[in-house]
């Protein structure tokens, strides 16, 4: 019951809000439905739905976490949305709210899905609910982005879609594709084509998470959208497409290919790392930016994917933390955006001074995507370099410290200078109350889980970790 009511739920308010002729209605309807879907997220924390290994819809550890970093971080937004979308009517309009919700939808499948051939629906009906979000009509560059996106995805998810045939065809017994008949047959799979359909999937589901080089899409897709938009789509179509990736690892390494796949994984972590530590020199566009560090958020993620033991404890923790994080970063480069009408760093100077709440929150995060105490992001990341010198992949771990090292020098500098630079105008901007409260929501989660893991998180975390192949700290 439950789980039907979450995919129904967004599809239903979807519906709503494409007929509903006013701004006060939509937002109306968009808040309610962001905050029943977390309300019957919640109810499955407190209750959980017993999952039937033959059923096509249920929710194990891993997706009921990144559902709830769906829902958690859509709820912000929404709230964010009621002091957003009356100062942008261009993006105000019925299909902006429609396809917000439809994200919801889409992302909500995604999690459930125990049919991989699923979950590859849900991540189309992701990649089709975002272009709109992201186009504005009176703007040049966001329609080439748009392109650039769709192409883009459509390639990683045709990719997918012939990993996802092969492994059907590595399948000898049970129902195709189901997740509980792979874990549960994985010795009998045929390693051939399993190798192979990893091989398609990890690309095409890579070029959905923003793997360098498959990257190209996330700086010009994140630069040109509402950074409210960006903040969704760094946290949860993230997440969904990691989801994925890593319900095919769980296979693989049940099936004993972990040989084979993890050069794969902790290659494209480092050419991750390597290329977000590049690009960030010469960036002076906050979003921009704020996108090159997700490609190497990124590349964390899969690391931890390929380290296995407790780097996967790691990487599932982590991706809840970047979530966290950086849907924060983005709703204040939101704010800021709307008091300075740029997000470009020139014209971004002096911000503890023009706008003093904002600016203390852009160096919160600041200290929250870097790895800093108190945030969650410091254990994750200390967790997964702890794993790495211990494990297999000792070798990696130096130049990770060191990759993210480089990164920390541009990123630090470029935000400092924003917070603290001159500027020839230095006078005090209006901030709007509302906008500038709402990103507290998910920087106060932040920092919880990274003071005191509450018991039943750190539960569901071993349970994922365990699915993976991995195991508790």
């Amino acid at each position: 019951m439950i789980l039907a009511a979450l995919l129904t739920v967004p599809a239903a308010a979807g519906g709503l809000a494409l007929l509903a002729p006013q701004i006060a209605a939509r937002r109306a309807i968009l808040v309610a439905a962001a905050f029943a879907h977390l309300s019957l997220v919640a109810a499955l924390w407190l209750r959980p739905v017993a999952l039937d290994s033959r059923a096509w819809i249920g929710v194990d550890s891993l997706g009921l976490l990144v559902l709830s970093l769906l829902s958690l971080t859509f709820a912000a937004v929404a709230c964010y949305a009621i002091g957003y979308l009356p100062r942008q009517r261009p993006r105000a309009g019925r299909a902006f709210v429609g396809c917000l919700l439809l994200l919801l939808g889409a992302g909500t499948l995604v999690c459930v899905s125990q049919h991989l051939a699923l979950v590859w629906v849900g991540l189309e009906a992701v990649t089709l609910s975002v272009a709109p979000l992201v186009y504005h009509p009176d703007d040049r560059r966001s329609l080439e982005a748009v392109w650039k996106y769709l192409v883009l995805s459509s390639v990683g998810i045709a990719l997918a879609l012939l990993g996802t045939f092969f492994l059907a065809t590595a399948q000898r017994a049970g129902t195709p594709l189901l997740f509980g008949d792979l874990l549960e047959g994985a010795r009998i799979l045929h390693p051939g084509w399993l190798q192979a359909a990893f091989v398609f999937l990890l690309l095409g589901y890579g070029l959905k998470i923003g793997l360098a080089p498959l990257h190209t899409w996330k700086p010009d897709t994140y630069g040109e959208a509402p950074a409210m938009v960006g903040a969704l789509m760094a946290a949860d179509v993230t997440a969904c497409a990691f989801l994925a990736l890593a319900r095919v690892t769980a296979v693989g390494m049940r099936a004993g290919i972990g040989p084979f796949m993890q050069p794969l994984l902790i290659g494209f972590g480092l050419v991750s790392l390597a290329v977000a530590a590049t690009f960030m020199l010469g960036q002076r566009d906050l979003r921009r930016l704020l996108a090159y560090s997700s490609v190497e958020h990124m590349g964390l993620l899969v690391l931890g994917l390929g380290t296995g033991g407790t780097g996967a404890y790691a990487a599932v923790y982590h991706l809840l933390n970047n979530g966290l994080a950086k849907s924060f970063a983005f709703l204040t480069v939101s704010t800021i955006v709307l008091a300075t009408g740029s997000s470009q760093l020139d014209v971004n100077r002096a911000l503890l001074r023009r706008l003093p709440f904002s600016g203390g929150l852009l160096l919160a995060s600041l200290l929250a995507l870097s790895g800093s105490p108190p945030f969650g992001t410091f254990v994750s990341v200390f967790i997964l370099v702890s794993a790495l010198w211990a494990g297999s992949y000792a070798w990696a771990a130096l130049p990770v410290c060191g990759f993210m090292a480089v990164s920390f020098v541009p990123f630090a500098a470029r935000l400092l200078e924003a917070i603290y630079g001159e500027a020839a105008d230095a006078e005090r901007c209006p901030e709007n109350g509302w906008l500038t409260w709402t990103p507290m929501i998910l920087a106060v989660a932040l920092a919880v889980i990274g003071l005191t893991l509450p018991a039943p998180l750190d539960n569901r975390l071993a349970d994922a970790a365990t699915m993976l192949g991995g195991r508790r700290p």
